[in-house]
């Protein structure tokens, strides 16, 4: 049902600004292992829902913060369409406002593009309980900073989303699923290899043993990439791929904490204790065991990147790594001027934001 609380939602954000009472920002609740645990009042945005335009022939649409993401996937498929960065759910109560405040991206995100590059425009409430707009429903509508654009991954902590503008593009007319055995040294040269030629990757997935290699685009494209990769056909390859995206697999069965490593794409296997599961063409290496934080850190930062708790485990320090000082002094900068009294979504992303 198609509800609109926008001035509802506006006079709790005054009001709780007005009392310097801080709110915990919530709505489908599928995503709220995410990041360390928020305090304060709760400020439910899940009644405010509905599409509230859709233009296939432009290939864009906006949606309300509380919209289930469901609907709006089932929406864009009714016109062959879909959110290219594959975002996942992981539960039925999923919404578009808590996707693109998580900033979460699926086994598409390296081929197609992450959350924040489809956002086109987007109305949010900042801290004083004021209504911003940003951007609009064209790509090239920005002129200076982006912040709607910001606000993808900023897991409310700047403000609350109440409409969000996206990019979408055409389903592929052809996807095959390719299984290869591999080592995990091969694996990760393999798929560096082949995201440097014109081939039509969609995806790729190593889990110890084998290799999965996903294809879409125009048939003759993907059958020509088929005879140059090889492996075997992937029967049920919408299933596998729905599994690694919701998380579903196998490999993340288990309480055992679970660690999100964000590397340069070519950099070898990591040594670390636990089980490895690499995806995003080697630029996302998930590791399920207990670890040590610092070990796992000093790794992600020696391969290029940083490392994060995902899931499991405490959540009384810091899930992200650390930012530099330079970075931190700008988050702080950000979050002063969005949310001067830091009510919205307090210690979420970091102790001090």
């Amino acid at each position: 049902m198609e509800r609109d609380i926008a001035a509802q939602l506006r006079e709790q954000v005054a009001s709780a600004h007005g009392a310097s009472k801080p709110l915990c920002i919530v709505a489908g609740k599928t995503k709220s292992f995410l990041g360390r645990v928020p305090h304060g009042d709760t400020l439910d945005v899940a009644a405010h829902r509905g599409i509230v335009s859709y233009q296939p022939s432009e290939l864009v649409i906006t949606a309300r913060a509380g919209t289930p993401l469901r609907d709006v996937e089932t929406a864009l498929a009714d016109h062959q369409q879909m959110l290219s960065f594959e975002p996942p759910h992981f539960g039925a109560g999923a919404t578009l406002g808590g996707t693109i405040a998580c900033g979460l991206s699926g086994p598409r995100r390296p081929y197609a593009g992450a959350a924040r590059d489809f956002v086109l425009g987007m109305t949010v409430i900042n801290g004083r309980g004021e209504l911003l707009r940003f951007g609009g429903q064209v790509m090239k509508n920005v002129a200076g900073f982006d912040v709607s654009r910001l606000m993808v991954g900023a897991m409310g902590t700047l403000g609350v989303l109440l409409e969000i503008s996206l990019k979408v593009l055409p389903r592929p007319a052809c996807e095959i699923t390719l299984v290869q055995e591999r080592s995990a040294g091969e694996a990760v040269f393999g798929m560096n290899h082949w995201a440097g030629r014109p081939l039509p990757l969609s995806a790729t997935c190593y889990d110890g043993d084998r290799l999965y290699v996903r294809l879409s685009g125009a048939e003759s494209a993907v059958e020509s990439a088929r005879r140059r990769i090889g492996g075997e056909l992937l029967q049920d390859a919408e299933v596998f791929w729905e599994n690694i995206r919701e998380h579903r697999h196998g490999f993340f069965a288990g309480e055992s904490p679970l660690w999100r490593l964000s590397v340069a794409p070519a950099a070898p296997p990591l040594s670390l204790p636990g089980k490895q599961l690499v995806e995003w063409g080697g630029a996302l290496r998930w590791l399920k065991g207990e670890a040590d934080i610092a070990v796992l850190r000093r790794a992600a930062a020696e391969a290029g990147g940083h490392a994060a708790l995902f899931r499991g485990g405490g959540r009384d320090g810091e899930s992200f790594h650390p930012l530099p000082q330079a970075m931190q002094d700008m988050q702080r900068r950000l979050k002063l001027a969005f949310d001067s009294k830091g009510i919205l979504n307090p210690g979420r992303m970091y102790a001090w934001c």
